[in-house]
C-alpha cells in the first residue's frame, strides 16, 4: 500500500492505493482561503498540517499500516516563510495571490537573464515576486526569514524534520535554473536571498526521510520513506500516465492547466506559456494555466442560491442546451495564460429575464472551455502538437462540462479510471518509485480508460460566435481592469 497526500487549495486529500494501481481508500478535509485585501490570497501552514492529519487518520487504521512509503504533492508557488525555529512568521501567500505585479518588474529589471534561466514570465502567481513584495513592505518579516518552503514541502518538514522540495514544484518559484534544474544563483541574489534559503532539491521519485516516530506512531504507521512527490499538475500528469513527449492532460481543479510533456526544456514565454522540470528525472513540461477553473463553478453556486455543485450541474444538464445568451469571463482572480493579467476580473454578460440557475451555470462552464481554448492556442503557437487530452480534477465527473470542453477545444476528451482523485494518485505513484526503485514507464502507466468524449460539430459551431464574443469582451474591458 502506498500513501498520497495532496496539499490543495480547497483541501487536504489522502489517498491509498495498493500494488495493482487501484485506489483503496481516500478521505479529505477542506481548507480555507483568506484575502484580507481585493487581489490577496492567503493561508495558514498550521491549517494544511491539521487537515493533513484529519484526511490521513480518516483512512481506516488496518490499511494505513499496510502503508509502505508516503508521497506529497501540493498547489504551487505558495510562499511560506520560516524563521531562524522553523516556525512561520506569517499566513503564506499563496499561487492566486495578485499583490506582486509591480515587483514582477523589479525582479526582471534586477536580472535581464530571468526568462532565460527559469523559462517563465515573473508573473504574481510565482514565489519570487511575493518575496520581492515582502522584502519591500514587511522588511521586518523578510529580515527573520531564514528559510522559504513550498506548501507540500512545509508538510514535509512537520511529516519528517527533512527540508526537501522536488524539481517539479521548486520549478514555479523561479529560483531554479530549469534547464539544469538546479536551484540558481543570479535568481536568488535578484531576490536578496541565497541557496541557505532554500530546501534541499531532489527528483519526485527520490526518498527525502522518513516519517518522525511521533508522527508515524499518531498515524498508525511505520516510519516509512516519504518521496520527493510533485507540484500538483506534475504528481497528476504522473498518476494519469502523462510522462512521454507528446502526452497531454487536463486539469480541472480549482485552477485549470492544459500540461504537455516535452522531451527537454523548452522555454517559450511570449504568451505566458509555463515551462517546469516534470516531476521525474530527465523530463520537463509546458502548461497553460488559467487561475479560476472549478472555483468558477463554487462561485456559480453561491451566485445562484444552489445546494451545492452537483446540484447546479444538474440544472445545467437537465437544460442541455447550448444557446444561452449569457456569456462568462472565468477571471475571479486574475490571469495567466494568455492574458498574464492579474487586474482582469469575472464577467457575466448579456443577462435577460429568461436567466436562471441552468443558464447561467451554462455560461461558467463555456467560458471556462473558452479560456482553456486560449491556452491551447497559445501552447501550439508555441510549437505544440495535441492530438488528444486526457483529463483529470475535481471536474471530469461531469460528463456534460466534457462536452462542452471537447467542442471549445476541437480535440477528443479522454477519461480514465481515478481521473478524479487527480495529484494525490500520482503522489502514491511517487511513493511507490521511492520505495522499489522500478522505472517510471513501469509504475506510472495510463489508468483504463472509462470514456471518450468528442467534439460535437454542431456544438462546435454553437460556441464557435460565443468564445469570439468572449474575447471581444475581455478586450473591450482590459483597459477598465486597470482603471484606465
Amino acid at each position: 500500500m502506498y500513501l498520497g497526500i495532496d496539499i490543495g487549495t480547497s483541501s487536504v486529500k489522502a489517498v491509498i492505493v495498493d500494488d495493482k494501481d487501484t485506489v483503496v481508500e481516500q478521505a479529505s478535509a477542506a481548507l480555507n482561503v483568506s484575502r484580507p485585501q481585493a487581489g490577496w490570497s492567503e493561508q495558514n501552514p498550521a491549517d494544511w498540517w491539521a487537515a493533513t492529519n484529519t484526511a490521513v487518520k480518516a483512512l481506516p487504521a488496518k490499511v494505513r499500516a499496510a502503508v509502505k512509503a508516503v508521497g506529497l504533492s501540493g498547489q504551487m508557488h505558495g510562499a511560506t516563510l520560516l524563521d531562524a525555529a522553523d516556525k512561520p512568521l506569517r499566513p503564506a501567500i499563496l499561487w492566486n495571490d495578485g499583490r506582486s505585479e509591480k515587483q514582477c518588474r523589479t525582479l526582471e529589471k534586477t536580472e535581464p537573464r530571468s526568462r532565460d534561466i527559469t523559462g517563465n514570465i515573473a508573473m504574481p502567481g510565482f514565489t519570487a515576486p511575493k518575496l520581492v513584495w515582502v522584502r519591500e513592505n514587511e522588511p521586518d518579516v523578510f529580515k527573520q526569514t531564514r528559510c522559504v518552503l513550498l506548501p507540500k514541502d512545509y508538510v514535509r518538514l512537520l511529516m519528517t524534520g527533512e527540508k526537501a522540495s522536488d524539481c517539479s514544484d521548486a520549478a514555479g518559484t523561479l529560483w531554479v535554473d530549469v534547464a539544469k534544474r538546479k536551484w540558481s544563483p543570479e535568481m536568488l541574489a535578484a531576490t536578496g536571498l541565497n541557496e541557505s534559503h532554500m530546501p534541499r532539491l531532489v527528483e519526485g521519485s527520490d526518498a527525502t526521510g522518513k516519517l518522525r516516530a511521533d508522527v508515524a506512531a499518531d498515524w498508525g504507521m511505520e516510519q516509512v520513506p516519504v518521496a520527493g512527490g510533485g507540484g500538483d499538475n506534475a504528481a497528476g500528469a504522473a498518476g494519469i500516465g502523462v510522462i512521454k513527449p507528446g502526452d497531454a492532460f487536463l486539469s480541472l481543479g480549482t485552477s485549470g492547466v492544459l500540461f504537455l510533456v516535452t522531451p527537454t526544456f523548452l522555454p517559450n514565454s511570449a504568451k505566458a506559456v509555463h515551462a517546469f522540470c516534470h516531476c521525474l528525472p530527465g523530463v520537463w513540461h509546458q502548461m497553460s494555466v488559467m487561475l479560476s477553473a472549478a472555483s468558477c463553478v463554487d462561485w456559480a453556486v453561491k451566485l445562484t442560491g444552489t445546494k451545492d455543485a452537483a446540484e447546479l450541474l444538474s440544472k445545467v444538464e437537465k437544460r442541455a442546451a447550448l444557446n444561452g445568451p449569457e456569456i462568462f469571463l472565468p477571471y475571479l482572480s486574475g490571469e495567466r495564460t494568455p492574458h498574464n493579467d492579474p487586474a482582469a476580473r469575472g464577467v457575466l454578460f448579456g443577462l435577460n429575464h429568461d436567466s436562471d440557475a441552468a443558464s447561467i451555470g451554462q455560461a461558467v462552464l463555456e467560458g471556462v472551455a473558452f479560456a482553456f481554448a486560449d491556452g491551447l492556442d497559445a501552447l501550439i503557437e508555441a510549437g505544440a502538437t495535441i492530438d488528444k487530452i486526457s483529463v483529470i480534477g475535481g471536474g471530469a465527473r461531469s460528463m456534460w462540462w466534457g462536452g462542452v470542453l471537447a467542442s471549445a477545444l476541437k480535440r477528443p476528451l479522454v477519461y480514465r479510471d481515478g481521473s478524479e482523485v487527480g495529484p494525490a494518485f500520482g503522489a502514491a505513484r511517487l511513493a511507490r518509485l521511492a520505495k522499489t526503485g522500478e522505472k517510471p514507464e513501469d509504475v506510472c502507466r495510463p489508468p483504463p480508460v472509462r470514456a471518450t468524449v468528442e467534439p460535437n460539430a454542431r456544438d462546435c459551431d454553437q460556441l464557435a460566435p460565443k468564445r469570439q464574443m468572449f474575447s471581444k469582451i475581455y478586450q473591450d474591458l482590459k483597459p477598465r481592469f486597470r482603471g484606465e
